[in-house]
């Protein structure tokens, strides 16, 4: 029986009312998504017609989810908001802190040691608070919700940006920061400003190397890593119900890196087949009984025009295999055009690394299509030119594939299989040579390609790509290796072909696993006592932040004015620096540290107005922090792209930034700033951002009046004796202004204990 089938139970059984006074309510037909956002309001009845991206409304989602390097700051913070359980379903999953270096079972033995301080403190604190408990081992956390809590028509959080792979079994489930799933575990309604609709029309049907992989490839492309801010992408069309569930899972997963609030499917038979494969057949029947509920009504996909913001359409039949990158994951390129691309950009060309796994591509589809292209290479007496590793999503996967001999395939050639965790995705990579800093060029499965994400290494071109092409990449050893239409030569100097890969959808056997690496909580936690030693560097109890001084911001120092991309790695360093994730002290210390100063085009490297001298980022800031002087950070387009960690947040935040000014944001980390008291703030004029000089002291006028729609004026003292002044929006409503005079939103729940 499924995970929390009461709740699933008693979800259903309102939701055609609640559709059908929606319907009544917004007076036209509705999407999924609309159905969704609609049966999930904290009033429960619906009452109004939402304004798209502008009406901030309150929801009770079903259930959050927190993987351990996010889920040490929720917790902490859920610790302080005084709740003695909590209040809807919710888990944590150990699947960061494992770092990728010899393999599965001496890495998941190296991390339960270094790591057994967190580990201990989170499930200690699950089990007081009745939060499931997936330990080290068990799998990345998006692989296990989808195999063991998603549902159609429900709606969930989770302090990962990723969270959204759950609309691939038709959720709406989207990504936040630890102070947003804070306030839903401690049972206080869960605010998002009503999004805009973008749709995607698939017709057609996948064949030969394409993947579904390759469509949100395609779409990155289309829409670039900021054209679903604000927005819920929902695909259909008869290409969508050709896709699997765990191939939808995949468009749903990188549907993070447009920016997208989430993406979601209608419920139809591949997710019946998921969910009775993963033993949840009773979900299953319960969906079938609502079906006409979780799906858009029949006008809208017939009509998408009318109903959406946006419509893309994407013909399967006719999609090429994708690479994207390198260094962002939008620059997309069919494997026809790489072989000029390369050449035109000065890309390596030489594939020293494949990867494949990670919470995006691995499911038993996935792998069971990569490992028929590993069977071909053994028998066509192919050896990979480069590295191969593989990342199983979760020990269920992971136990499948072994058994149905998938893992041994591999090995044959030479592959290197790493522990059901993020690592190499997410910088747990320990990669030999990476420190040499030297110019190289891997392909990965993965999701993200930022600069130094994977291995530390910023001269390392990264390219996403399907599992397919990258274990094809990986044998050919050779970035423009185009599989329709390229040979290789073996290792007998013939010359041979690999044929297109081929798998099953799901195991014919059947999923089977040991142990997955649950631990259920006590039915009485009021007992457990939740530790933290206070010489601890790895665990540190929150302290309030202080709240709003009750006047304008004057004579603030410049931190740093960011030069172009600035995504929450740059902001917040992942890789080594995640073991102080539960720190905020220790944390710190990696504030900003990837930036480039734009006045001097150097990383971590900003001018202390104190002295004068050029020091890195953290130390500075933490000089005016004793000095009491307040500072502002200044950045470029779509500000925070990336990770949900709010960390990003809390850390300028602790060092006494006061305001993050920005010519755009990405959503989450606009709402994790607003959450900790900051001031989030954007141009309301995109030129400005070249007046802001060095060594300006800056004044946010207008904080004293502070309110919804009202922009503030920020005004520049230059070092020549001049001044400017000039207007700043914001996005904040009555409550966020609250949070902000409160200090942080925590400090408010705190307040009503």
């Amino acid at each position: 029986m499924a995970f929390d089938i009461d709740m699933i139970r008693a979800r259903y059984e309102k939701l055609g009312t609640l559709v059908k006074k929606a319907r009544e309510v917004v007076g036209r037909p509705l999407t999924l998504t609309e159905k969704i956002l609609y049966s999930h309001l904290w009033e429960g009845t619906p009452s109004s017609n939402f304004e798209r991206g502008k009406s901030y409304v309150d929801f009770a989602p079903d259930r959050v989810a927190m993987q351990d390097a996010t889920a040490q700051m929720a917790l902490l913070q859920f610790m302080s908001a005084g709740r003695s359980k909590v209040a809807v379903p919710s888990t944590v999953h150990c699947d960061h802190l494992i770092t990728a270096k010899t393999g599965s079972s001496a890495d998941l033995a190296t991390a339960s040691t270094e790591n057994k301080e967190v580990y201990d403190f989170l499930s200690s604190v699950s089990n007081k608070y009745g939060i499931g408990f997936w330990k080290p081992g068990a799998g990345i956390i998006h692989q296990v919700v989808l195999e063991n809590y998603a549902f159609p028509g429900g709606m969930m959080i989770g302090t990962d940006s990723h969270t959204v792979n759950a609309g691939g079994l038709g959720m709406v489930a989207i990504g936040v920061g630890g102070a947003d799933a804070c306030d839903v575990m401690a049972g206080l309604p869960w605010e998002l400003k009503w999004p805009k609709l973008i749709g995607v029309k698939l017709t057609g049907k996948l064949n030969g190397w394409t993947s579904a992989k390759d469509v949100i490839l395609k779409v990155a492309g289309i829409l670039t890593v900021k054209g679903g801010t604000g927005a819920i992408v929902e695909y259909f069309g008869e290409g969508s119900t050709s896709l699997s569930c765990t191939g939808k899972g995949t468009i749903a997963n990188m549907g993070a890196e447009i920016g997208a609030t989430t993406s979601t499917f209608s419920y139809d038979e591949s997710m019946e087949r998921y969910l009775r494969s993963t033993n949840r057949g009773d979900i299953a029947d319960l969906a079938n009984g609502v079906k006409e509920h979780l799906t858009a009504d029949p006008e809208v996909y017939a009509n998408p025009d009318k109903f959406f913001d946006q419509v893309i359409e994407i013909n399967l039949s006719e999609l090429e295999p994708h690479l994207n990158g390198p260094f962002t994951p939008d620059l997309a390129t069919p494997i026809s055009k790489m072989k000029e691309e390369a050449k035109k950009n000065g890309w390596p060309t030489k594939v020293e690394v494949g990867l494949i796994g990670s919470c995006t591509n691995s499911s038993y589809e996935d792998i069971a299509r990569a490992a028929s292209l590993a069977n071909q290479a053994a028998e066509k007496s192919l050896k990979p030119k480069a590295e191969f590793t593989i990342t199983p999503g979760s020990e269920l996967v992971r136990f499948t594939i072994e058994r149905d001999g998938f893992i041994k395939v591999f090995e044959k050639i030479g592959a290197k299989v790493f522990a059901n965790a993020c690592g190499p995705c997410i910088g747990m990579w320990s990669r030999v040579g990476a420190d040499k800093k030297e110019k190289n060029t891997i392909v990965h499965s993965f999701n993200r390609n930022f600069q130094s994400r994977n291995d530390g290494n910023p001269n390392t071109f990264a390219f996403v790509a399907s599992p397919e092409l990258v274990t094809a990449l990986a044998i050919a050893g050779d970035l423009t290796f185009d599989p329709n239409n390229d040979t290789l030569t073996n290792e007998k100097g013939e010359k041979v072909k690999l044929d297109p890969p081929n798998g099953d959808e799901l195991p014919k056997k059947g999923f089977d696993v040991n142990d997955p690496g649950y631990q259920a909580p006590a039915a009485d936690g009021s007992n457990v006592q939740v530790a933290v030693d206070p010489k601890s560097n790895r665990l540190q109890l929150l302290a309030p932040f202080a709240k709003w001084e009750g006047t304008d911001l004057k004579g603030l120092n410049l931190l740093i004015k960011v030069k172009g991309k600035c995504t929450t790695d740059h902001i917040s360093m992942a890789g080594p620096w995640l073991k102080f994730r539960g720190h905020l002290d220790n944390i710190s210390n990696n504030l900003l540290i990837g930036a480039t100063n734009i006045f001097n085009e150097k990383i971590n490297s900003v001018k202390n107005q104190l002295d004068g001298s050029y020091d890195e980022v953290p130390k500075v800031q933490r000089q005016y922090k004793a000095q009491g002087i307040g500072s502002i950070v200044i950045g470029d387009e779509n500000y925070g792209e990336g990770s949900s960690r709010e960390h990003a947040a809390m850390e300028p935040r602790f060092l006494g930034v006061r305001a993050v000014l920005v010519k755009s944001f990405a959503r989450i980390h606009e709402t994790n700033l607003k959450k900790q008291g900051m001031l989030a703030l954007t141009f309301a004029d995109k030129a400005d951002y070249d007046k802001i000089k060095e060594d300006d002291k800056i004044d946010i006028i207008g904080l004293t009046s502070f309110k919804e729609g009202t922009p503030l004026t920020l005004a520049l003292h230059h070092k020549d004796g001049s001044k400017e002044e000039f207007q700043v929006n914001h996005t904040y409503n009555a409550q966020q202004i609250e949070w902000f005079k409160a200090g942080s939103a925590l400090n408010l729940i705190g307040g009503k204990k």
